[in-house]
């Protein structure tokens, strides 16, 4: 089982980092991707993979950050993708919801990190949210310049995941789809995705699965529950969890090149 999203360099691990990993391997876990959300934190996450065993890490700056982005940024995650570790430039995208950056910030930003994804022939790990149209229309033009492309947390309509199917992405879904308030649409589309375009992911410490048994006594998610989340998915898919794990771990490997 390998957890394609994780914000390790989220606040809310800086007290219990170690036992958080530790716990994660220990449930069954085989190997976590650490997001990196800007320039600084994709550093930190590229430093808490080069200290954690089958651990790995994208540098990248998300649409929320968008208006951080300088002459410099391009540079800066060049030379962290040049790091073993790191596998993917990310997390990157556009999210028109809140817009803590202006649309014109987060294309620009967005398209930069396409053409260095493109120029590095790295795989490119991606954010959408009320943005899917322009999304694609961003995309589109380095999809055959990409060696592959994940659209992470995924939480849109059946035809916009078939719109992103149509392209070649891979899909990432996390506990939302344990939600039974606002998962029920990504549950029923479940068995629209291929198996070898799914990849299951907390984004701890985000999206704590709401149907756990017992409930923690914390809101705070951790990779330790990434079991969970495949038992639910792979029982909405009709397929065996085992087998489902298997698969979503060769999709791993097949698109950031990473053995675990």
């Amino acid at each position: 089982m390998f957890d394609i999203g994780l914000n390790l360099t989220s606040s809310q691990f800086a007290h219990d980092r170690d036992e958080v990993v530790t716990r994660a391997f220990d449930a069954g876990v085989n190997g976590l991707l650490l997001t990196g959300t800007n320039l600084h934190e994709s550093d930190q996450a590229r430093q808490l993979a080069q200290r954690y065993p089958h651990c790995w890490s994208t540098a990248g700056v998300h649409p929320h950050d968008s208006s951080q982005w300088g002459p410099e940024s391009f540079d800066t995650l060049r030379a962290l993708a040049a790091s073993p570790e790191v596998v993917a430039i990310g997390e990157c995208g556009l999210d028109f919801n809140r817009n803590f950056s202006t649309p014109a910030e987060q294309e620009h930003a967005f398209s930069a990190q396409l053409a260095l994804a493109a120029e590095l022939s790295m795989p490119v790990f991606m954010h959408c949210r009320d943005a899917h149209d322009r999304f694609l229309a961003l995309l589109e033009p380095w999809l055959d310049k990409l060696p592959g492309a994940v659209l992470h947390c995924f939480t849109g309509s059946r035809q916009e995941a078939l719109d992103c199917l149509d392209r070649g992405l891979y899909l990432g879904i996390t506990g939302w789809v344990c939600d039974e308030r606002r998962g029920l649409e990504l549950r029923e589309l479940l068995p629209v995705i291929p198996a070898d375009r799914l990849l299951i992911e907390t984004d701890a410490p985000y999206l704590l699965p709401r149907d756990l048994s017992p409930k923690p006594k914390s809101r705070r998610n951790e990779p330790a529950y990434l079991g969970h989340i495949i038992e639910r998915i792979a029982s909405w898919r009709a397929e065996e969890p085992q087998w489902l794990a298997a698969q979503t771990d060769d999709n791993v490997r097949r698109l950031f090149g990473v053995q675990f």
